[in-house]
């Protein structure tokens, strides 16, 4: 394929042997002149060299000098593809036939005629609605069955693109007063239906007859009869062709012989993929992570979710026995693993009968009365006639440290008594991320050899063949969540995927002497070329002569072009109806620019079109401020749309 391409473009660049004695200058313009007539637009190029390629017709060089006959296709062409379509009185398109050669041999395999009126046109289907009107609308999708048929299967709005309206609801006489773009419009969505279910099939021509349109195919892709073919596969998947390149290289002797070489083995460039992450990390934090009551103690309550209270004692009337003087010890383990979280702990409150102590692993923290400090019987005398009550809100987050801690409260009881005392701990069972910045890039960020050659922050390209893209990411928010535990965070940016371009450089191919044409650009003007060539013992020659560049001739500042316009109704379509109806104004302009074309007298003259009317003479035109705004205009537009599932 590489070497028949060659042939061909040189083929093609051929140019006779009188224009070998004009000035270069005269010899290219003549042959800018000979390409432009052939190229200068997609009907010349359809003319010239896509039909007769896929035809196997005689294809001739830019100059008619020579001719040859291409074999890109396995059979010659026929009528793929012939539709009709006549309108009715509603406007509606309510004959539209299709008739199609599956195999291209000269023969109808399928006739189409579709039940329903066609009110409304897409790229890739129709609307069917009453007609007349744009009420009770239904949409169609151009499809090709498991068996090869055309067919038209249903689907909502939103799966058509470039929808507009034709019946009278929109217009009068739409389709017969467009019918060469209905046509077009109509037959681009089942050809594009037909080639993407059969990628062998290549249309060569398009032919409009009154309201017939007739399409001019030929299987392009392979010489056989399963649209699944081989050479198909790249297309569902385009990066299978890298490895089977490298297989079949792996085969072949020249490659390999290549490979081998001194050039083959010199430098090479790789290109190395990494990313740069920022990854959180959270942890879903328990109320027994914090503290818990792991012995002792009768009661853990938790009146809301951040808090827990601890009870420890015998709180029941009366429910200890003292004599004359008896201490009652009550003890609770509290186990404390994570005191960075525990916001506070505090003695809230207490109740004894008679005296009471509250000791932290051993020490004392409280005394009631606060006499009574030893480990003995209390100073004074051990009944005092009631039950007394505390809420000292003593601090008791000094205490507890990481590890476990014994809260004691010890009562001495004169005849029959009681005791009890709450633990109130706040927790903090917020979500603290750990958060860090993994850099699989440093090193080849710090190699001289390895250039930055893409980069993508968050999926917005910033970097892009070694060329910044000017685009600047937006800081991101996103969830995260673990267990029972969710944040949101706001950063800069997420992720950076990089590529680099690196150098590998064997050793094998020595590095090229660039001093000669150094020597030439620091020592030659614009008037005079110097020289200096290394001879084989090792020494140096210089010379220098004179030099001239050819005369440039002037060229215009610009290629002139016109501007026109002509009126056009808006008849596009979307899922809340015709756009047309929903303006004040529904019908508006199409703007052309053509290239103007030289009259006889020698001056431009612009090509105004049927129905066109000019707007700008010929010249050089700039309404790039014109394009600005309204690009400027869509993109705020699009910036106040919010797409929302929700009721509203």
């Amino acid at each position: 394929m590489i070497r028949r391409g060659l042939l061909l473009m040189t083929a093609l660049t051929v140019l006779p042997a009188p224009l070998l004695a004009q000035s270069v200058e005269d010899r290219a313009r003549a042959a800018a002149e000979a390409a432009r007539a052939k190229t200068s637009d997609s009907d010349a190029l359809q003319e010239n060299y896509l039909k007769p390629g896929l035809a196997g017709e005689t294809i001739s060089t830019v100059d008619n000098s020579r001719s040859f006959n291409p074999n890109l296709a396995c059979q010659t062409t026929g009528t793929l593809v012939e539709l009709l379509a006549q309108p009715g009185s509603t406007g509606d398109i309510s004959t539209l036939r299709i008739s199609r050669d599956k195999d291209i041999d000269g023969t109808v395999d399928q006739t189409l005629m579709l039940p329903m009126p066609v009110s409304g046109i897409c790229a890739n289907g129709v609307i069917a609605c009453q007609p007349g009107t744009w009420n009770q609308c239904r949409s169609y999708r151009w499809e090709v069955s498991g068996a090869g048929d055309l067919k038209l299967g249903e689907v909502e709005q939103t799966d058509l693109a470039g929808c507009y309206c034709v019946n009278n609801s929109c217009g009068s006489n739409l389709v017969w007063g467009n019918m060469a773009s209905v046509l077009k419009d109509l037959g681009g969505g089942v050809i594009g239906a037909l080639t993407s279910a059969d990628p062998r099939i290549g249309v060569a021509q398009a032919v409009i007859d009154g309201p017939v349109i007739r399409y001019t195919g030929a299987q392009s892709t392979a010489c056989a009869p399963n649209p699944s073919v081989a050479q198909t596969v790249y297309r569902a998947n385009p990066s299978q062709i890298q490895g089977d390149a490298a297989s079949v290289a792996a085969g072949n002797s020249v490659f390999q012989a290549l490979r081998g070489s001194p050039a083959g083995m010199g430098k090479a460039e790789q290109m190395r993929a990494c990313t740069i992450r920022r990854e959180v990390k959270l942890e879903a934090v328990t109320v027994d992570d914090i503290i818990a009551r792991t012995a002792g103690g009768y009661a853990t309550y938790a009146y809301t979710p951040d808090t827990r209270s601890f009870l420890l004692g015998s709180p029941r009337d009366d429910s200890l026995s003292g004599g004359s003087c008896r201490i009652h010890d009550f003890r609770m383990t509290l186990n404390v693993g994570d005191p960075d979280r525990l916001v506070s702990a505090r003695l809230s409150q207490y109740l004894f009968d008679d005296w009471i102590q509250v000791r932290v692993d051993g020490a004392l923290v409280l005394a009631d009365p606060g006499g009574w400090t030893g480990t003995g019987l209390p100073p004074g005398r051990c009944e005092r006639g009631r039950t007394w009550h505390g809420t000292p809100n003593l601090d008791l987050k000094p205490y507890l440290t990481k590890g476990a801690h014994e809260i004691w409260v010890r009562v001495a009881v004169g005849g029959e008594g009681e005791v009890s005392a709450r633990i109130d701990a706040t927790l903090d069972l917020s979500c603290n991320p750990a958060e860090r910045v993994v850099d699989l890039c440093a090193g080849y960020a710090s190699d001289a050899n390895c250039q930055l050659y893409d980069e993508s922050v968050d999926g917005v390209q910033i970097f892009r063949n070694g060329v910044g893209t000017g685009l600047t990411p937006l800081a991101q928010t996103r969830l995260f969540e673990s267990g029972a535990c969710s944040l949101n965070l706001s950063r800069p940016w997420f992720e950076r995927d990089r590529r680099y371009r690196c150098t590998i450089d064997t050793g094998v191919l020595p590095q090229p002497d660039l001093s000669r044409g150094a020597y030439i650009i620091d020592h030659s003007t614009e008037t005079m070329l110097a020289d200096r060539v290394k001879a084989s013992d090792g020494t140096y020659a210089t010379s220098s002569r004179g030099f001239a560049l050819p005369e440039r001739g002037s060229v215009p500042a610009c290629e002139p072009i016109c501007k026109t316009r002509a009126p056009k109704r808006n008849t596009e379509a979307a899922v809340d109806g015709v756009v047309g109806g929903k303006q004040n104004a529904p019908t508006g302009w199409d703007t052309y620019y053509h290239a103007c074309t030289a009259d006889s007298a020698g001056a431009a003259s612009c090509p105004v079109g049927d129905g066109e009317e000019l707007v700008s003479g010929c010249g050089c035109l700039d309404d790039f401020p014109e394009a600005v705004v309204m690009m400027q205009t869509v993109r705020l537009g699009g910036a106040d749309m919010i797409c929302t599932s929700e009721a509203r």
